[in-house]
Parts: C-alpha cells; sequence; structure tokens
C-alpha cells in the first residue's frame, strides 16, 4: 500500500479546503469495494448519501479500481480519509 501519502503541510500549501480531493483505492476484484468505499467516505464525512464513485475492473477481474471525489472540509479530513480507506477488507493499494 502507499507508503508516501501526503503530509498535512503539503494539503495545506496545495489546496484550499473545502474542496474536491480525488482518492483511487485498488482492491480484489471478488469483493463490492465500490459499495465499500462509498459506505467508508459517507461515514468519514459525515455524508447525507454515498458520494459518486466509479469503477473500473481489469480484464481478467481479479481487480479493481474505485475512484471518489468528495468534497472534504479540511486537510485532517483528507489524511482521516486515507486511513479509513487504508482499513478496509481487500484494499491492496490506496493513492
Amino acid at each position: 500500500m502507499a507508503d508516501s501519502l501526503p503530509t498535512l503541510e503539503l494539503l495545506e500549501a496545495r489546496h484550499s479546503f473545502p474542496c474536491p480531493y480525488t482518492f483511487k483505492v485498488i482492491g480484489a476484484g471478488d469483493i463490492d469495494l465500490e459499495a465499500s468505499v462509498a459506505a467508508c467516505v459517507r461515514a468519514e464525512l459525515a455524508l447525507d448519501a454515498d458520494p459518486k464513485t466509479s469503477v473500473r475492473t481489469t480484464e481478467a477481474g481479479r481487480h479493481q479500481s474505485v475512484t471518489v471525489e468528495p468534497e472534504c472540509p479540511s486537510a485532517r479530513s483528507v489524511l482521516d480519509l486515507y486511513a479509513a480507506l487504508r482499513a478496509l477488507d481487500g484494499v491492496i493499494f490506496l493513492f
């Protein structure tokens, strides 16, 4: 999994919060990763509805990539969301 996640200082220097922030979650193809990611983002950011996601699956179906771009209120919320997404079952890589 990506260990080179952005620092709080870097996020604050490069983004004007609140703003949309893109997360890409790569995981196993045999689970409902999209639903897990959406539920995680919804819970972490206290959203009323699931965020919009897009999914790409490898040709053989072994892996999938979920992209989500929620409105994040702060740099801290981005880091907290990275931690929550990293803890999901089946996540292989996160950036």
